[in-house]
C-alpha cells in the first residue's frame, strides 16, 4: 500500500469530482463524480478496483453530503485505503494574484479565495463549500489549495495588461489571469518527454478543449501567454460561452434591447458558444453529430470553433519564435479526431500534415503524434490534472 495517497477534490457549482490518488506514480485507487446537486436525480458513481458503482443521493444533496458520503460509504468500506490519505487536494480555479503557487489552507487562504470569487463567481464559491465540507469531515488531515491560475504568473505584463487605464490594473487588480494551468502544465511536461526535450527547450501551444476551453503559450515549460482572461469567459469559443466578443456589444444589448446585466451575464455565459450559434447543444458530440447530419446550426457552430481556435494558435507562435508542438487536451481535445484535424489544415501556412491513422486512433485514452513524419508536430496527450494536484499536495505536506 503506498504512503504517498491524496484524496483529490474538485468542486462544481452543483458536482463534485473526486479521486484517491498516488502522487508519486499517479495510479487512481478510487475515482468518482457526484452530481445533479439539488435535483430529484442527484446521485454519486465511483470506480474501484475496475468496478463501477452508483448510488442515489437524495434531492437535498449538496457538497457537504457528497463528501459525507464519500467518508462514510466509500472510504468507510476501505478503512485500510482510507488510513493512508495523507493529505486532501482542492482544485481551485481563481487565485488572482495573491496566489502563485500551491498552498496549505489556512483561514487567510480560504479569506483569499473568498476575495477572488467575483472573478470566477461559477467556481470559487463551490470550492469553498468543498474546502469547509472536507474540513469538517477530514480535520486531521492537511487540506492543499491548488490554483488553475498559478501556472500563468510567469507571463510578461505585456500579455496580461489590458489597454485600460493602467490604475484599474494597479488599484483592482484586473488583467489577464488565465485558467486550466494545471492542466497546460501537466501536459506541456509530458509533451517534452514524448519530444524527447529537456522542459526548459520546449516551446508549445497547448489547447485545452471541453466545455470550458483556453490555448496556452508555453515557452521553455512557462506560460506566456494565454486566451481567457480575468474570468474564464474571454477566449475561445466554448460550450455555452461566447469567448471573444466587441464589449460594445453590452452596451447594445442593455441600452438598445433592454437587456438587465445579469440577462447579460446570463447569455454571454450560459446561452452562448456552440449552444448559442447552433440553436442545437452545447455538447460537442451532438454538434459533431449535426455537422454529420448537415445541419446547417451545427455546422455553422464547428466552422466557428475551429477557425477561432485556429487563429490563437496561429498567434501564440509570436510570443514563442519556434514551435516544436501543437498539443490538443481536455475532452474534445482528446477525442474529436474530427476537429483536430480540422484545425490542422486551417494552419496551411505551417504545412501540417495530418495522418489519418494516427489521429484517429489517438482518442478515448489513447495518446501520441497525430502528424506525419516530416510535418510540424500536433499531438495529443490526455490531461491528468489531479495527478498534478497531489503532487503539489504531497510536496507541501512532507515538505511541513
Amino acid at each position: 500500500m503506498s504512503d504517498k495517497l491524496v484524496l483529490v477534490l474538485n468542486c462544481g457549482s452543483s458536482s463534485l469530482k473526486f479521486a484517491i490518488i498516488d502522487a508519486q506514480t499517479g495510479d487512481e485507487q478510487i475515482s468518482g463524480l457526484a452530481e445533479c446537486f439539488g435535483l430529484e436525480d442527484s446521485r454519486i458513481k465511483w470506480k474501484f478496483n475496475g468496478g463501477k458503482n452508483e448510488a442515489k443521493l437524495g434531492a437535498f444533496t449538496a457538497h457537504r453530503e457528497a463528501v459525507e458520503f464519500i467518508v462514510n460509504n466509500i472510504l468507510g468500506a476501505q478503512p485500510q485505503l482510507a488510513a493512508q490519505i495523507k493529505a486532501i487536494g482542492h482544485r481551485i480555479v481563481h487565485g488572482g494574484e495573491k496566489f502563485t503557487r500551491s498552498v496549505i489552507i489556512t483561514p487567510e487562504v480560504i479569506q483569499g479565495i473568498e476575495d477572488c470569487a467575483s472573478l470566477a463567481p461559477l467556481h470559487n464559491p463551490a470550492h469553498l463549500i468543498g474546502i469547509r465540507a472536507a474540513i469538517a469531515s477530514f480535520p486531521a488531515l492537511p487540506q492543499v489549495a491548488v490554483f488553475d491560475t498559478a501556472f500563468h504568473q510567469s507571463m510578461p505584463e505585456k500579455a496580461y495588461v489590458y489597454a485600460l487605464p493602467y490604475k484599474l490594473y494597479r488599484e483592482h487588480g484586473i488583467r489577464r489571469y488565465g485558467m486550466h494551468g494545471t492542466s497546460h502544465l501537466f501536459v506541456s511536461r509530458e509533451a517534452a518527454k514524448v519530444l524527447g526535450k529537456e522542459l526548459a527547450d520546449t516551446n508549445v501551444i497547448c489547447a485545452h478543449l471541453g466545455n470550458g476551453a483556453s490555448v496556452t503559450a508555453i515557452k521553455g515549460g512557462k506560460s506566456v501567454d494565454t486566451s481567457m482572461g480575468l474570468t474564464p469567459l474571454e477566449g475561445l469559443v466554448m460550450g455555452t460561452r461566447c469567448g471573444d466578443i466587441d464589449p460594445s456589444i453590452i452596451f447594445h444589448l442593455v441600452k438598445q434591447l433592454g437587456y438587465t446585466l445579469d440577462e447579460v451575464n446570463n447569455l454571454l455565459n450560459k446561452q452562448s458558444g456552440l449552444l448559442g450559434i447552433s440553436e442545437l447543444t452545447n455538447d460537442c458530440r451532438g454538434i459533431e453529430e449535426g455537422y454529420q447530419d448537415g445541419h446547417k446550426g451545427a455546422t455553422l457552430a464547428l466552422d466557428i470553433f475551429c477557425y477561432r481556435l485556429a487563429k490563437y494558435i496561429a498567434s501564440y507562435t509570436v510570443p514563442l519564435g519556434r514551435l516544436d508542438a501543437v498539443i490538443f487536451t481536455g475532452g474534445i481535445g482528446e477525442n474529436s479526431d474530427l476537429i483536430r484535424e480540422k484545425v490542422l489544415n486551417l494552419l496551411e501556412i505551417f504545412n501540417f500534415e495530418v495522418d489519418d491513422t494516427l489521429n484517429k486512433a489517438a482518442r478515448f485514452g489513447q495518446e501520441g503524434i497525430i502528424t506525419k513524419p516530416g510535418s510540424p508536430v500536433a499531438m495529443v496527450i490526455p490531461t491528468n490534472e489531479e495527478w498534478v494536484i497531489a503532487e503539489d499536495a504531497m510536496k507541501l505536506v512532507t515538505a511541513k
